[in-house]
Formats: structure tokens, C-alpha cells, sequence
């Protein structure tokens, strides 16, 4: 009798061969689902916070305290320019150009900088507080791609709320502790009216983004402390 091969079932070799390439592509699929999961465990471990508040609303005290207790490193935006112009780097150079010139620097050259400083922590990391950046929904968009292009993202919006005569009473007592000029009525007034007209629409950003957490910034150091450590032990 001849033997009759149903063309729906494979031959021995078909069979060894489609075998062998159900085992590769799950041995790939397996690597990639690997990869996936590495980069989903570095997020959920990596706690990257953006503090955000009003002059004078505590932010250094809170951040130094976040920085002692969960080990995270700190992103300030005004001591990275300061570090990159004292070390004459290319980037420091060009930042200071345009200081220099009476302008603004560019959103793009000071993520460019501030990516350089979260880099030089490591894939390691606990996770970052930015402190100072953002504060326009551009700069918050940058930053966001500058993260993700790392597979990384921000953990959470940290808002320490205060209100504006608590405000004054604490940058004008500043300024008579420390003798900044910059500390006098008139012009704190002024960078309370920049900061609330820039900063709101940045508040909304993260509201939608489903990042931001409102802190009652009124009282002792160690209530504010408690209310940010269950923010952020909880994401």
C-alpha cells in the first residue's frame, strides 16, 4: 500500500526544523520579556522626585532630609550651573555665554546639562530629587523625554504648599539672618508673582500626568517630613 503524506502534517525534518525555530523565538521572546522586566523593576526601584514650591516654601530643608533618609541624589539647577562654569566644561562655557549676554539659557542646553549630572550617578541609582527644574511645562515635557529615553521617569510631584504671608515672613527673616539683598519685601513680591503665573499651569501638567501630591507646607518640620515619606513610599 502506498503510503500517502497529508500536506497539513509535516515531515520529520519540517517538524525537528519548526521546532527549532519555536524554541529560538521563545529564547528570544524570553530575552526580551527579561529586558522589559529589568527596565520595569529599574522604574519601580528608581524614585525620581521633582520638588516643587514657592522661595522660601522649604524645599533645601525637605530635600535634605529625603537625600538623608532614602540616599537619593540631588539635581540642583543652580548649583549644576554653578559646578559646570567653575569646571570650564563646553557646556558650562555655553551657559555662560548667555548669562553673560543677559539671556535666558535654553531649555534644551540645560537639560543637556542636567542629563550629564543624572548620568554620572548610574544605571544604579535610588532615583534623583530635582530641585529648581522644572518650572515650565516645556522644561517638564524635556525632562520627561530626557527620563524615558533612559527608561527611566519622575516617581512623583512633590507641592509644598504655603501661604504667600508665611512666605514673606520667612524670606524677609532670611534675608535679615543671611544679609541677602535679594530678601527684601519688594522683591519677594515680584518672584511670588512669577512663580505663581509660571508655575501653575506646570502644577495642572503633573495633575494630568497623575504625578502630583499636594503637602501642607505649614507646621513642624518633622509633619511636613512624615506626609512626603508616605507620598513616596507608597509609589
Amino acid at each position: 500500500m502506498r503510503q500517502i503524506k497529508l500536506p497539513h502534517l509535516p515531515s520529520d525534518v519540517e517538524s525537528r526544523k519548526g521546532d527549532y525555530l519555536t524554541d529560538l523565538w521563545w529564547h528570544n521572546m524570553g530575552k526580551e520579556i527579561k529586558v522589559k522586566q529589568d527596565k520595569q523593576e529599574i522604574r519601580i526601584q528608581m524614585k525620581n522626585i521633582v520638588i516643587f514650591g514657592a522661595p522660601g516654601s522649604g524645599k533645601g530643608t525637605q530635600s535634605d532630609m529625603l537625600i538623608e533618609h532614602y540616599g537619593l541624589g540631588h539635581i540642583s539647577t543652580g548649583d549644576v550651573l554653578r559646578n559646570e562654569i567653575k569646571k570650564g566644561t563646553e557646556l558650562g562655557k555655553t551657559a555662560q555665554s548667555y548669562i553673560d549676554g543677559g539671556n535666558l539659557i535654553p531649555d534644551e542646553l540645560m537639560v543637556s546639562i542636567l542629563a550629564n549630572v543624572y548620568d554620572s550617578y548610574g544605571r544604579g541609582h535610588k532615583g534623583v530629587i530635582f530641585d529648581g527644574f522644572p518650572r515650565t511645562i516645556p522644561q517638564a515635557e524635556a525632562l520627561k523625554k530626557m527620563l524615558d529615553e533612559r527608561g527611566d521617569r519622575v516617581a512623583a510631584m512633590i507641592e509644598l504648599d504655603v501661604p504667600e504671608d508665611e512666605l514673606m515672613q520667612r524670606l524677609i527673616k532670611r534675608g535679615q539672618e543671611s544679609g541677602r539683598a535679594d530678601d527684601n519685601e519688594e522683591t519677594i513680591k515680584k518672584r511670588l508673582v512669577v512663580y505663581h503665573s509660571q508655575t501653575q499651569p506646570l502644577i495642572d501638567w503633573y495633575k494630568q500626568e497623575g504625578l502630583h501630591h499636594h503637602i501642607n507646607g505649614l507646621g513642624t518640620l518633622e509633619r511636613i517630613f512624615s506626609d512626603i515619606k508616605k507620598v513616596i513610599d507608597n509609589i
